[in-house]
């Protein structure tokens, strides 16, 4: 069969593994900084960190990372979507992203000012109550939520997913829990062991050692399979509620307008930094599993996960507040 021009041209990029980059492009031509909407410290920020160097080591310029937080990663995240869609400004971002449109009128579209690159981290939420609490399983959880009429079930929630999960957990078994706000889950802790506060939907690191102490009783989590750190306690999916699954990710995205070639290389280069076993091993002490995906797959991802907890919230009668 004769070799056509189109399919020479396209040799390359399948050797490769990913699309060539147009002929006379370079990328990149100066540091790539990548902007961190946290503070210092927790997993997003980690995760910059540890693939900004082998990330510098391939591209051959600098990659600093930059913490520009405030607002629940607002600020940093609306300059991100202000740069240029050159591939030069980068930023680790958390379920916040999609979740923040839910509770927030924002300064740019969640979807549309945005090229998702790749997924890097999935940490799975852990259903948790006090030791002395009467319920020790979703089920009897429900049974009791059902049973109390006006005493109804409390939950300790922060902001985000961790206060989105249990009213969709609450909304999907036609039951009512009280929310009661705290500003961050080590702060509600003190709460739930002692009783105060019944239930909490916290991530699998920050509550592991008073789950190992026993004091917190781990219901289920709410991954797509069993935690590696608690491979005794079943998912809500398996125990309850199949088809539920909640978790706190990382993902890298960069503004909107990145071309499609230049994008899949991006992806490609930081899927590959993320699966550093040197990579993979930091975030196993964080309880955190690191994952890759294609632009594309990172995309349908985002409004997937946009869909289902801004339904959540609007049954909820959550409305969007100035940010």
């Amino acid at each position: 069969m004769p070799i056509t021009r189109r399919a020479a041209l396209a040799a390359p990029a399948l050797l490769l593994g990913r699309p060539a980059l147009s002929q006379g492009t370079s990328f990149p031509t100066r540091a790539v900084r990548m902007v961190v909407p946290y503070t210092p410290g927790g997993v997003s920020d980690i995760t910059a960190r540890l693939i900004a160097e082998p990330l510098a080591a391939q591209w051959g310029q600098p990659v600093p990372v930059e913490n520009r937080a405030g607002a629940d990663g607002i600020i940093g995240t609306e300059v991100v979507a202000k740069s240029a869609p050159d591939g030069h400004t980068l930023s680790p971002v958390s379920v916040g992203h999609p979740v923040n449109a839910a509770f927030y009128r924002l300064p740019y579209d969640t979807m549309k000012d945005f090229s998702f690159l790749t997924l890097t981290t999935k940490t799975p939420l852990v259903l948790v109550a006090g030791k002395n609490f009467p319920a020790s399983t979703p089920a009897e959880l429900v049974t009791r939520a059902k049973a109390s009429g006006a005493n109804q079930v409390t939950f300790a929630g922060t902001s985000g997913v961790v206060r989105l999960a249990p009213l969709l957990f609450a909304q999907r078994a036609g039951i009512e829990m009280t929310y009661v706000p705290y500003r961050g889950s080590t702060q509600a802790h003190p709460d739930i062991m002692a009783g105060r506060v019944d239930i909490m939907f916290d991530t699998v690191p920050a509550a592991l050692s008073h789950i190992q102490s026993g004091n917190f009783k781990a219901l289920a989590t709410t991954g797509a399979v069993r935690a590696p750190q608690l491979p005794d306690v079943p998912t809500l999916g398996e125990a309850f509620m199949p088809g539920f699954e909640a978790s706190t990710w990382g993902m890298v995205i960069g503004p909107a307008g990145i071309p499609e070639a230049l994008a899949a290389k991006i992806s490609a280069d930081c899927g590959a930094a993320v699966m550093r076993p040197d990579v993979k091993a930091r975030h196993d002490t964080l309880g955190a599993e690191v994952v890759r995906s294609t632009p594309e797959e990172t995309r349908r991802f985002v409004q997937a996960e946009m869909e289902k907890w801004g339904d959540a919230a609007r049954k909820a009668g959550i409305q969007p507040q100035a940010a």
